[in-house]
């Protein structure tokens, strides 16, 4: 079954074509004297760990995942993993996939949640909804509103997200209401890349609300709300109320498109705790990567050319309606150049190259580059 399985690249696509023509310019932030942007390489380690984790993802709704913890993926990179469920909720509007799994000694202790990124053409559909809705948390008998004093004011959200992760909620919630009870000491670990970083960091709104405390990664998360939902993120998740930082980290790569997405008409913001891969190919280093500042660093994703971007996918979007996008692979007929030299082909790739190529659940994991080693291959 291939429910969430068609291209990522359609998801970058679908967000371009809602009027993001336009560049804004941002505001470099004020830095601290004590703002270190050099990743460790602890920090580095663990994130081409959850890079892994959430690749294995996208063995759901494929050739699926298998208990104790076996896939046709990295699974076997996960010897004291624990499979608990597997979630697939559709093919209509709020399509969404992925797996709950659990860590256990000598590994790091974690309940982990792993949100698969958009891969079909129901995920589609939900990105094309960009039209923004006010964001009300979802309230149910586990909430622990009446100690919950952080209120977002003047907050809206991307309607296909908040519609995905209610539609998801029902799914996940029970079980790791059970597997908090039954573990009490492992934390609650949250990865999602693509469409699922953005679910990733709705959850752990939800969560919160709840009492829970997870850790946070996404990997080329889109832009989710505006910028009252982004200064509640960002308060959520500050020093003041969490017990350590780092507790929500957003990953983009150089020349990915997709966290730039949806684009700013409509109101969309990026939050902070951005992790900023800066080499184009894989595979990184820690030196290739470091820590931003704010909410849009210049120097890092935000430093991007963002009309350009949003030009170059409006281009392809068209051209691929009338049947000429058939080898965008191709030197020769690549469709655009984008800033920094790029083409489009690269920047459709870019969204999956985070440590790994992302997205193909195959034996061994991705293939050796090849699309760099056989860029004149004449078909797919």
């Amino acid at each position: 079954m291939w429910y969430c399985g068609i291209s990522a690249a359609i998801f970058a696509l679908s967000l371009c074509c809602h009027g993001i023509i336009g560049h804004a310019s941002v505001q470099a932030p004020l830095l601290e004297q004590s703002f270190n942007r050099t990743l460790s390489t602890e920090t580095f380690a663990n994130l081409e760990e959850l890079a892994r984790v959430v690749d294995i993802a996208y063995c759901v709704g494929t050739t699926g995942i298998q208990k104790p913890f076996l896939c046709a993926s990295r699974c076997q990179d996960f010897k004291d993993f624990e499979l608990i469920t597997t979630w697939n909720t559709g093919l209509l509007l709020a399509d969404s996939c992925g797996y709950i799994a659990v860590s256990h000694p000598p590994s790091a202790a974690r309940i982990i949640v792993a949100f698969r990124g958009t891969y079909s053409i129901a995920n589609t559909i939900v990105d094309l909804s960009t039209i923004p809705q006010e964001y009300a948390p979802y309230l149910d008998d586990g909430d622990n509103e009446g100690s919950y004093t952080l209120k977002c004011t003047d907050c809206s959200v991307h309607t296909g997200f908040m519609t995905s992760w209610l539609q998801t909620r029902s799914y996940i919630v029970p079980h790791l209401q059970e597997l908090l009870e039954r573990y009490p000491g492992y934390e609650l670990t949250l990865v999602g890349h693509s469409l699922g970083g953005a679910l990733a960091v709705l959850a752990s709104l939800d969560f919160m609300r709840r009492g829970w405390r997870p850790q946070v990664t996404t990997f080329g998360e889109p832009r989710i709300g505006n910028q009252g939902l982004v200064r509640y993120i960002d308060e959520v998740f500050s020093e003041r109320n969490w017990p350590k930082s780092g507790a929500l980290r957003r990953v983009t790569h150089m020349g990915d498109p997709v966290p730039l997405l949806p684009f700013l008409p409509l109101g969309y913001k990026m939050h902070a705790g951005e992790i900023y891969i800066s080499k184009p190919d894989l595979p990184p280093s820690a030196l290739d990567m470091h820590n931003c500042a704010g909410d849009e660093d210049p120097e890092c994703i935000a430093g991007t050319d963002s009309a350009a971007l949003a030009r170059a996918f409006n281009n392809a979007e068209k051209k691929l309606e009338k049947g000429k996008l058939m080898k965008w692979w191709v030197p020769s007929e690549n469709l655009d150049i984008i800033p920094g030299g790029f083409q489009l082909w690269q920047l459709l790739f870019a969204h999956r190259d985070y440590f790994w190529r992302l997205g193909l659940c195959i034996s061994g994991g991705d293939p050796k580059d090849w699309y760099r080693k056989y860029q004149y291959y004449s078909e797919l």
